[in-house]
């Protein structure tokens, strides 16, 4: 069990004076609307789990904006993930859920790691969200340490691209991916008792999932209770080569929440426990030379407290208020014996406020910070025990000209990093953003942003020092490291019609003082030495996707889908390039859709990667197919799912260039998922 931070009990007490000072006007008004009619589910009220037909996704609302907008509402890139193309995407890590949008691609460290690549950014340039506060997890720290979230229990996950600074603070220079899991219910449900549970097997690791979520109130419909959990058991999977040593995953997680609802508002608490345990294929040991395997244990408690108000006072529209605190640890064994422990202890805030149309203006202010202490124990502690307080002030301002809207946004942040016995280090990072969105008819939509965003290096960047054997490694911070900075412009274009829809956008984003690791060339016991560096660096991509609706008749609906995107990292001044940047990639896909069946059959071509850093090796090109297929029917109050889904049906030998593992491990070979749904 990770040990609790110094202050956690205290922390609680402040949360429980929050939520008795509120709950009596939200008790109030959840008894004065319990004759109300059931309200329409939304990401912020997944009552409606029964496995509807998906819709434009663009008009799905996107909870990680202050606005609570839709995706065609707005200026900055977005992406949403939901309903069927959801399931359709589950995996077992974030990365490999995510990682079919355009413009977004996973790192690799085995089945059991996979944090999400955005326009060719990762780590502590993308920040991970649950409910639009940070994981706060160790993920940024490590390529092999995973992102404490399951997708299996998300009901939406959004995708940020390009920089949410304004929104999210320092870590989110290249975007954001926000998880909306509904445990904090934020409306009264439309049934007394809704739900999901889902199992499956899958051959290439012998493996088996299993999953269910509850959601339920009473007859008044004022008090919402839910719990969720998920089970993953899975081997060593297969290959092209043979199988993968060391790459087994065993996943256990839940969650436990409550809320008053009413239409004041709501509040609401929840209780969550993540254990995931995974091999690191790296390091799968040598029996006959008494190498013992490396795996990890990961373990974190967290405890979130939300609460808003949905009416207006004063100049106000609404209120959003949320706590987290997050204890953290994950043990790295070697084979039985311990080598490194990682404890990551943190508390989180944030307050919003909307306020209502001011000379044709809207809007939202908000604060947010976090307290966070990091310690790595034993042999693998590279980084110090230190200690980062971070607070930022942001406002976001929205305004309409029949056609033409216009966004604007700044945010300021304090960040402060103390290590122990090394000198404190603060940073003062400054964002301002502009948009601008053309509706030019009712199909036709331009977007034009610019923006202006500062990180404040993270602990590792700075303080780093000594071995790291998950990247077989001697890894140098830079204490002196600058605040990076990132002038970004992007262009992109909308088309939506009856028959065809498509997207295009085009960006470039000019870094001052970009932080890479790079290899030094130089050795420490066999260990390449890789120095955390800075240098400017420029980023230019492309990225698009079209869907035709071909044909909607009897024999059902058939759509084809083609996305591609493509970006090139390289320093300035003839530098080189950048290392680890994701390979450009096209990809195609054929969907049926009839009133009970469902099925698909795409590819995804890879290209190679040999635009490389110095020291870096290049990576082959490859292609993924994949297909998919379900039947699902209603039975009284229940509907069942069964489904099919195939994955590297050529079994494709692939090399996931991000990873520092690509020349040592290959992704699964050919491979069939099958198993039930049931929505009640």
């Amino acid at each position: 069990m990770p040990k609790p931070i110094a202050n956690s009990r205290r922390v609680r007490r402040s949360a429980l004076a929050i939520a008795l000072t509120l709950a009596l006007p939200f008790g109030q008004a959840a008894a004065q609307d319990a004759s109300a009619a059931a309200q329409d589910a939304s990401p912020g009220n997944p009552s409606d789990t029964r496995h509807d037909k998906a819709t434009s996704l663009d008009a799905v609302v996107v909870t990680a904006t202050p606005l609570q907008s839709s995706a065609e509402e707005l200026a900055q890139p977005v992406e949403v993930l939901s309903g069927e193309k959801l399931d359709e995407a589950r995996g077992a890590t974030l990365g490999e859920t995510v990682g079919k949008l355009p413009g977004v691609q996973s790192s690799n460290f085995g089945a059991g790691v996979g944090r999400p690549i955005i326009r060719g950014m990762e780590g502590p340039r993308v920040g991970v969200m649950t409910g639009g506060l940070a994981s706060q997890d160790v993920s940024t720290v490590s390529q092999d340490h995973n992102v404490a979230v399951e997708p299996f229990l998300a009901d939406q996950i959004e995708v940020l691209k390009g920089p949410a600074t304004l929104l999210y603070g320092s870590g989110a220079i290249g975007g954001v991916v926000n998880i909306v899991d509904g445990r904090i219910a934020e409306k009264p449900l439309d049934e007394t008792v809704s739900g999901r549970a889902e199992v499956r097997r899958s051959t290439v690791s012998d493996g088996v999932t299993g999953m269910a979520r509850v959601d339920a109130s009473g007859a008044d419909g004022a008090l919402v209770l839910h719990a969720d959990g998920v089970y993953r058991n899975n081997d060593d999977y297969q290959t092209p080569l043979g199988r993968q040593r060391n790459s087994f995953v065993d996943t256990k997680t839940g969650a436990l929440g409550a809320s008053l609802v009413g239409d004041v508002g709501f509040l609401g608490f929840s209780a969550a426990r993540y254990e995931d345990k995974y091999g690191n294929p790296g390091e799968p040991g040598n029996a006959e030379e008494g190498e013992s395997p490396v795996h990890i244990d990961m373990r974190q408690n967290r405890f979130e407290l939300k609460g808003g108000i949905n009416q207006e006072f004063g100049i106000f529209s609404g209120l959003r208020a949320s706590l987290a605190n997050t204890e953290y640890e994950h043990t790295e064994f070697e084979g039985s014996e311990v080598g490194t422990r990682f404890l990551n202890d943190a508390t989180e805030g944030r307050f919003e406020l909307t306020h209502k149309p001011l000379g044709g203006w809207v809007g939202a202010l908000g604060v947010q910070g976090f307290e966070r202490t990091f310690q790595a124990i034993g042999e693998e502690a590279f980084i110090p025990k230190t200690k980062t307080r971070a607070a930022g002030l942001f406002l976001t301002e929205q305004r309409k000209w029949d056609q033409l809207q216009l966004e604007l946004g700044a945010r300021v942040d304090r960040v402060e990093s103390s290590p122990q016995g090394e000198a404190k280090r603060s940073f003062s990072p400054l964002s301002l953003s502009a948009g601008v969105l053309w509706k030019f008819n009712d199909a036709w939509r331009l977007t034009f942003n610019v923006d202006r965003a500062e990180r404040a290096p993270a602990e590792e960047e700075l303080f780093a020092n000594g071995l790291h054997a998950a990247t077989a490694s001697f890894e140098i911070g830079d204490a002196n490291l600058r605040k990076e900075r990132a002038n970004q412009f992007e262009v992109g274009l909308h088309y939506h019609g009856s028959m065809f829809e498509a997207k295009l956008a085009a960006y470039q984003t000019q870094f001052d003082g970009f932080i890479y690791l790079v290899d030094t060339g130089a050795t420490v016991e066999d260990n390449p030495v890789r120095q955390w560096s800075q240098a400017d660096a420029k980023f230019t991509g492309f990225e698009g996707e079209a869907i035709a609706h071909l044909f909607d008749g009897a024999a059902g609906k058939f759509d084809v889908r083609v996305f591609g995107d493509t970006v090139r990292a390289k320093l300035d001044n003839g530098g080189g390039n950048l290392p680890r940047i994701a390979p450009g990639r096209i990809g195609g896909e054929l969907r049926w859709d009839a009133d009970s069946w469902r099925a698909s059959l795409g590819a995804t071509r890879y290209m190679k990667q040999d635009k490389v850093a110095v020291n870096e090796t290049p990576t082959d090109g490859y292609t993924l197919v994949d297909a998919h297929l379900a039947y699902h029917w209603d039975s009284g109050n229940l509907g069942y799912e069964l489904f099919l889904d195939g994955n590297n049906l050529t079994d494709e030998t692939a090399r996931v260039h991000t990873s520092f593992l690509k020349d040592t491990v290959v992704l699964p070979g050919r491979g069939v998922d099958f198993g039930v749904r049931v929505f009640f």
